[in-house]
């Protein structure tokens, strides 16, 4: 999935996944956009098209009906003029600091010159240290600099939140960290094309800056040190112009040369433009071509990485999208345990459905099984295969591992792969008992530790703990985005 794609799914997920209040966009909405982007792509497209294609689908709807969710979308869109401006600052910045004496005369030990060079191989050596360390961590985050150069590429995250003032700052977070996360691999592969061209851009600048002063002027040649002498002075020249010696297929001036040019000397100074084209032949050997194929490499990576940062569907979200797209609707089954649920609580199971499984989820209740059944199921309470079985229970009843626990266990049994959700209604504890905060939980207590011990079943695959958790919801007046939250969290562990 390209950057544009992912960021308009990750958007999008974003407002599906934390839009408790379904205001801005509704489950018909969400059935919509589902829909539409099936009759768009067909039935053989991938997870991928099928997923970015619907959030392009949503955002348009939004973009028209949501102008401040759409600007914040686009805030966090990459904005290539941020490199290209940071590379053109560096350019005129090694242009304007090409001064390596004083007036006219070119300092051959000046500390510019030295500092260039040395600063750029410490980075190489970085770059090699670094590259090792990331093989024995791959978690290994990237480095200041280049997270603040990466998160120079977004807009301010106080600018996003004005821009989308009325929209729910827990789906503004979740954008913006959702975003963050997974778009830090290309981030940091943009960061470091740009560090390296505009290292680059500056040796470039600081070249240029040399041969256009010197068509104007004439630069003398000379050196001074208060601690090396014109032995030393040799030595050092010779280790730091050896690339531009190399390329150049010059020889370097002996010591008594050398000791001629020095400042105080007689005639203390040579024409520079010998020296001018070693430093600038040395610079292009240690800076300009090393970082060129630096910011190149890193122009590949970052290449590849645009196009791949969303390759994995497998969490509930997508599950449940791609489920509606590939298998059609979702089919339940709801199958209650000594408990016949009233119409109501019936009306809440179908609105829970539908806000986890989408709009077009159908629901079929079987008839209740009855106490002492749960060691042979009737055929009809069954699971078919067809979608997820819900165990229904009242809370009003007395939990027994030996009871509704065997019952968890013959139906997860019975239902093979499929998963399982475990639901106990509150409403007829809610018709019987006066409002008790410290009961009702003493009760949802007992609930679970009689449901976590009869794990026979699940021991034996390691799902013990989700699939017998119980989700409690009041489905006469279900509190539809808390039980949402607990089914997804079963779901994903199922």
């Amino acid at each position: 999935m390209n950057e544009r794609d992912a960021l308009l799914t990750t958007a999008l997920r974003a407002l599906e996944t934390v839009d408790a209040d379904r205001q801005t966009w509704t489950d018909s909405d969400r059935s919509w956009a589902s829909q539409a982007a099936a009759e768009v792509v067909g039935e053989a497209a991938s997870a991928a098209v099928f997923v970015a294609r619907r959030a392009d689908l949503a955002l348009e709807r939004l973009r028209a009906r949501d102008a401040g969710f759409a600007q914040v979308v686009d805030g966090l869109v990459w904005r290539p003029w941020i490199g290209a401006l940071v590379m053109t600052v560096a350019f005129f910045a090694g242009v304007a600091s090409d001064r390596i004496g004083s007036g006219r005369e070119v300092n051959l030990l000046a500390p510019p010159v030295i500092g260039l060079l040395t600063w750029n191989l410490a980075v190489y050596l970085l770059i090699v240290v670094g590259w090792r360390w990331r093989r024995s961590t791959p978690s290994r985050q990237p480095g200041p600099l280049r997270r603040l150069l990466g998160g120079g590429l977004l807009a301010p995250e106080r600018s996003l939140r004005q821009r989308g003032a009325h929209i729910p700052a827990a789906v503004l977070a979740r954008l913006i960290g959702d975003w963050s996360t997974t778009a830090a691999p290309l981030h940091a592969a943009r960061a470091e094309r740009i560090l390296h061209f505009s290292a680059a851009l500056f040796a470039v600048g600081i070249i240029a800056g040399l041969y256009l002063r010197g068509f104007a002027f004439e630069y003398r040649a000379a050196w001074e040190s208060t601690f090396v002498g014109a032995e030393a002075a040799h030595r050092i020249l010779t280790v730091m112009l050896a690339p531009g010696l190399w390329l150049t297929g010059w020889a370097l001036p002996d010591v008594d040369a050398l000791a001629a040019i020095r400042s105080g000397a007689a005639p203390a100074t040579a024409n520079a433009a010998p020296w001018l084209h070693l430093l600038a032949a040395t610079i292009v050997v240690v800076v300009v071509v090393p970082r060129v194929l630096l910011g190149l490499l890193s122009a590949l990576v970052e290449r590849r990485r645009s196009r791949q940062l969303i390759t994995r569907f497998d969490d509930p979200y997508y599950q449940r999208l791609l489920h509606g797209y590939h298998a059609g609707p979702v089919h339940l089954k709801v199958v209650p345990y000594s408990y016949r649920p009233l119409p109501a609580a019936m009306a809440g199971l179908q609105l829970l459905a539908n806000r986890v499984f989408g709009s077009h989820a159908t629901m079929i209740c079987a008839t209740p099984v009855s106490y002492g059944q749960e060691d042979s199921l009737p055929p009809a309470s069954r699971p078919d295969g067809s979608g997820p079985t819900v165990a229904l229970f009242s809370l009003a009843a007395t939990p027994e591992r030996e009871t509704q626990g065997a019952f968890v266990s013959a139906l997860r049994s019975a239902g093979g792969s499929a998963p399982l959700l475990v639901l106990v209604d509150e409403s007829p504890w809610h018709a019987r008992f006066d409002a008790d905060s410290k009961r009702l939980d003493e009760r949802r207590s007992a609930w679970r530790a009689e449901l976590a011990a009869a794990t026979p079943f699940a021991e034996s695959t390691g799902k013990a703990d989700r699939c017998m958790a119980p989700v409690f919801v009041d489905l006469a007046q279900p509190d539809l985005a808390s039980a949402q939250g607990e089914i997804e969290r079963r779901l994903e562990g199922s």
